[in-house]
């Protein structure tokens, strides 16, 4: 559950704290007011697009930070953090993201940095949220099987069903290897086991490419290595007579310093700088002097080292790729050890392994076909329970199905999956005479929000998720509508927390608790701020939401009475 939320410098936000609370809690204001702004703040949050255009006009950076409560259905969240040792602290967890005005996006999870992609993960566990522009895990046609099979009650049936299949593939990849060919088995051996000798009889070593490389260059411009070193030891130490180089120079510029001191002890420590300088450049010299009395050209050597990189790069060229590292060619050795192994190792009972793998396929799809019954008549049952919601909900026309393709085989021949022979899809037509169409091609936002919260209903115990947040669900509904929208919006309540955009009080009367988005100009600036109301407050928010006239009696009325029927207040 959403705790707290803190907002600064984001879009027209300059700084918020929001304090939310369990039930249900619609947030609302004037048209422009900047209610999206504060659901995309969350989206941001979660791991969603980050844009520099996100920051306030004027800012240099953008922040958003959120407390969440973990509770007893939080068991996803609690594991997917304990796999990454990040600790909760009193059952809850900060999640903090930032934008900078370079475009460059940060974001930390109890305080541990993590990745994007990451962080989305992790909040997928704690908020499920549905906007027309949004993400929305119902729209995934991969996550469709799952959520009928939660509503079929067969989740573990089809995980056990997933371990069985896998053992087949495992035993099929096996038997695979076995049915090759002889002659191509044989083949391909002998190119491998050549491949092996070849580069293992180089004795390659990780690192050795540059190291030959280095050398093989310092012999190669040994005639130019020696004059530089030469003229190095003759600026250091002068010509024949010891002078005119550097370190005779140093040496008189040392003893009259010396002297200096003598005279006026205040210049003792530039002499000692001097003298320290003095000694570390004959000490250079020296060294200098002994790297050149060990030069010594080895034409043999320098033909050893060129034919030895020439043997790498052939290796590289033939077994991988010319620009390849002597590392990947070692490790393309290893993959073709392990293969070779693989080949050379034959079953000597190949007979057993057949009859294993044809009794695994039948247990296999006897397994799919029950499975897929069961699903069969859960879909029908699915598809009537959510059409039943959207009627409540303003779309009497509307029709839903479960889809269900079975993969074509037979007992022989089967084309199962990991999760059964079904290919199974959401289909809905929003209007009469319409064709039923996958469910992401919904094109109306306030149909495809109204669609998400019968599926929500229908499907609550599909969704681990503690908060549920709606944005622009009462598009185009008005009425007994919205009423019928409030009233299912404050079920699903019950057991996790709900959020809601609103512009209808006929929604809004519903909630537990209400936020207010409000805009304000201050010189040329443009600021939203957002502001928890209630009491009398409360109702005059209801009444603009009804009439736009927050201060009639007639408007004032309404509202209170609507709150108080409602359980508003």
């Amino acid at each position: 559950m959403l705790e707290e939320l803190d907002v600064k410098n984001f879009a027209l936000i300059d700084e918020a704290h929001v304090d939310f609370s369990r039930g249900f809690t619609v947030l609302s204001g004037e048209t422009g007011a900047g209610k999206s702004i504060l659901i995309g703040s969350l989206a941001f949050l979660l791991g969603g697009k980050a844009s520099a255009e996100q920051i306030r006009t004027g800012c240099h950076e953008a922040q958003v930070s959120g407390v969440f409560l973990l509770d007893g259905n939080s068991k996803d969240a609690v594991d997917w953090l304990s796999c990454r040792d990040i600790e909760a602290e009193d059952s809850r967890v900060i999640i903090r993201r930032s934008i900078k005005e370079t475009g460059k996006s940060s974001a930390w999870i109890g305080g541990v940095a993590v990745s994007r992609a990451d962080l989305a993960a992790f909040a997928s566990f704690l908020v499920d949220l549905h906007g027309q522009h949004e993400q929305q895990s119902l729209m995934k046609v991969s996550e469709h099987r799952r959520y009928l099979d939660i509503y079929a009650d067969i989740v573990d049936e089809v995980a056990s069903f997933t371990a069985l299949y896998n053992g087949l593939v495992e035993k099929r990849r096996t038997l695979s290897s076995l049915d090759m060919d002889e002659k191509g088995r044989r083949e391909r051996l002998d190119v491998l086991n050549f491949a092996l000798d070849e580069i293992d009889g180089a004795k390659l070593r990780d690192g050795e490419e540059e190291e030959l490389e280095a050398e093989e260059a310092r012999l190669s411009s040994f005639e130019k290595l020696c004059s530089d070193i030469g003229e190095a030891v003759r600026q250091l130490d002068g010509g024949d007579d010891g002078e005119g180089g550097v370190i005779p120079c140093m040496r008189r510029l040392n003893s009259a310093f010396d002297r200096a001191a003598e005279s006026d002890g205040g210049l003792a420590p530039l002499a000692e700088r001097i003298q320290s300088a003095f000694y570390e450049l004959e000490d250079i010299s020296s060294e200098i002097q002994k790297y050149e009395r060990g030069l010594v050209y080895d034409p043999d050597r320098l033909v050893e080292l060129q034919e030895r990189l020439e043997l790498i790069y052939r290796l590289k060229k033939k077994y991988v790729s010319q620009n390849a590292t002597v590392a990947e060619l070692l490790d393309w050795a290893e993959a073709a050890r392990d293969e070779a192994a693989r080949l050379g190792g034959v079953a000597d009972d190949k007979s057993a392994l057949v009859a294993e793998v044809s009794e695994l396929e039948k247990k296999v799809y006897l397994a799919a076909k029950a499975i897929s019954a069961k699903r069969a008549a859960a879909a029908g049952r699915m598809s009537s329970e959510i059409m039943a919601v959207l009627a409540k909900l303003g779309m009497k026309s509307a029709s839903f199905k479960v889809s269900m393709r079975v993969k074509p085989g037979d007992e022989v021949e089967q084309r199962c999956g990991p999760y059964g022979m079904d290919d199974i899809e959401f289909l809905i037509s929003a209007n009469p005479g319409s064709p039923l169409l996958p469910l992401e091609r919904v094109a109306s936002g306030g149909e495809l929000s109204r669609v998400m919260l019968a599926m929500k209903t229908i499907l609550s115990a599909a969704d681990t998720a503690g908060t549920l947040i709606f944005d622009e669900i009462d598009t185009g509904i008005g009425g007994e509508v919205a009423v019928s929208l409030g009233e299912h919006m404050k079920k699903l309540s019950v057991d996790r927390q709900v959020l809601c955009i609103t512009h209808l009080a006929s929604i809004a009367v519903f909630a537990d608790n209400q936020i207010k988005i409000a805009k304000a100009v201050s010189g040329n600036s443009t600021s939203t701020g957002v502001f928890p109301i209630g009491g009398q407050e409360r109702v005059r928010e209801i009444a603009r939401m009804l009439s736009g006239d927050s201060d009639s009696q007639q408007s004032l009325e309404h509202a209170a009475a609507m709150l108080h029927k409602f359980g508003g207040m």
